[in-house]
C-alpha cells in the first residue's frame, strides 16, 4: 500500500501553466518511459522513451546541443555579417529590437537593431543598412534606466548610455533591464553609474519572490503567476510569458497600501491591494506579510521625519 501510495498522481491547484514553463526552462524534465500497448491482454507495441527537456540554457550548461549551438552561432555570425561590418574576433553577444534617439537637426526615436558584442554596443538597422549608434564597452561610463512617458502617455523604459567623453545617449530596447545587465556583465568594471551602482556588480533586489498578480479583463480577473522584485527603485512584476513588466510603481507611485480579502492562489485569504494613477494593483503571495512590511519600509524610507516628531538631544 505504501508503494502504491507512493505513486499516486498529485497536483497543486496554484500551479499554472508559466510555472510549467518557467521549470522545463530553467531546470528541465527527463523522461524514462517504456510502455506497451496491448489488446486483448496481448502486447503489440513496446515504446522505449528516454527523452530530455529543458530550455536551451540548461542543455548547454550540462553539455548537451553544443554542437546544434556551435553550428547556429557560426551561421548567425556570418548572416550578421553581410549588413553590419565586425571586427577580427568581435562575436555578437545578444540582439533585440532597438532604436536610437536622434537629437541634432531635428528630434525622433530611429528604430533599428540593438547588438552587443564582445567589443561594442550597436543599434544597427538592415535596410537600408545603417549603423544608428554605437560606442565601445570601453568607453562607457555608466548605463542606467530611464522612465520617461511615450507618445501615447505610457511610461517606457529607456536606456541612458554616459561615455567617457562626456557624450549622453538615449537607446531603446524590448528588455532594457535586460541588456543593461548583459553590458554590465560583459564590462566587468567597478566605473559608478549615475544611481550609485558598479557596472560589473549591480545592486541586489530588495526583495524577489515568488508572486501572483490579478488581471483584470472584459469577463472579470484572473490571477496569474510571475516574479516580483522590489528594488530601490520600484516594484515590479513580471510573468514568463511576457517579455515586459506588466507592473511598475516608484514609492511615490503607490497610494493608499492596504489589505483586502479575496479569493486567491495561496492558502491565505489576505492580499495586498494599491492605487496607482493608472490603475489598482492586487498582489498575493505566500509570504504576503513580510512584503508588506518591506513595502511600507520602502515606501516611508525616504520621507522627511515631521517637525513634531524632532526631539532635541535625542532623547524622548
Amino acid at each position: 500500500m505504501a508503494e502504491d501510495a507512493i505513486m499516486q498522481p498529485t497536483r497543486d491547484p496554484r500551479a499554472t501553466l508559466p510555472d510549467l514553463i518557467e521549470v522545463l526552462l530553467n531546470k528541465g524534465v527527463y523522461l524514462n518511459l517504456d510502455l506497451l500497448i496491448s489488446v486483448a491482454d496481448i502486447p503489440l507495441i513496446g515504446i522505449n522513451l528516454r527523452a530530455t527537456i529543458a530550455g536551451i540554457e540548461t542543455m548547454l550548461e550540462y553539455g548537451m546541443m553544443r554542437q546544434w549551438d556551435k553550428e547556429t552561432r557560426e551561421w548567425v555570425q556570418k548572416s550578421v555579417r553581410t549588413h553590419l561590418p565586425l571586427a577580427e574576433g568581435e562575436e555578437i553577444l545578444a540582439k533585440m529590437a532597438g532604436g536610437h534617439y536622434q537629437d541634432n537637426f531635428y528630434r525622433t526615436w530611429r528604430p533599428g537593431s540593438a547588438y552587443l558584442t564582445s567589443q561594442r554596443l550597436i543599434i544597427h538597422r538592415r535596410d537600408p543598412a545603417e549603423t544608428l549608434w554605437q560606442a565601445k564597452l570601453s568607453s562607457i561610463e555608466s548605463i542606467t534606466t530611464l522612465r520617461e512617458p511615450s507618445i501615447g502617455g505610457e511610461e517606457r523604459t529607456r536606456i541612458f548610455v554616459r561615455l567617457d567623453d562626456g557624450s549622453e545617449s538615449k537607446l531603446s530596447a524590448l528588455e532594457p533591464e535586460r541588456l543593461i545587465s548583459l553590458v554590465q556583465e560583459q564590462r566587468g568594471a567597478a566605473a559608478e553609474t549615475s544611481s550609485g551602482r558598479t557596472l560589473g556588480n549591480p545592486t541586489q533586489p530588495l526583495r524577489h519572490g515568488r508572486m501572483w498578480y490579478l488581471e483584470t479583463v472584459a469577463t472579470g480577473g484572473t490571477w496569474r503567476g510571475g516574479e516580483a522584485s522590489l528594488t530601490e527603485k520600484e516594484l515590479t512584476w513580471k510573468s514568463p510569458m511576457d517579455s515586459r513588466a506588466l507592473v511598475r510603481a516608484s514609492a511615490g507611485q503607490m497610494r493608499d497600501l492596504r489589505w483586502e480579502r479575496h479569493n486567491n492562489p495561496t492558502d491565505g485569504r489576505r492580499i495586498l491591494t494599491f492605487d496607482t494613477d493608472r490603475s489598482t494593483v492586487r498582489l498575493a503571495a505566500d509570504d504576503i506579510s513580510d512584503w508588506h512590511e518591506e513595502l511600507e519600509r520602502w515606501r516611508t524610507a525616504d520621507q522627511p521625519i515631521p517637525a513634531e516628531a524632532k526631539i532635541d538631544g535625542g532623547e524622548e
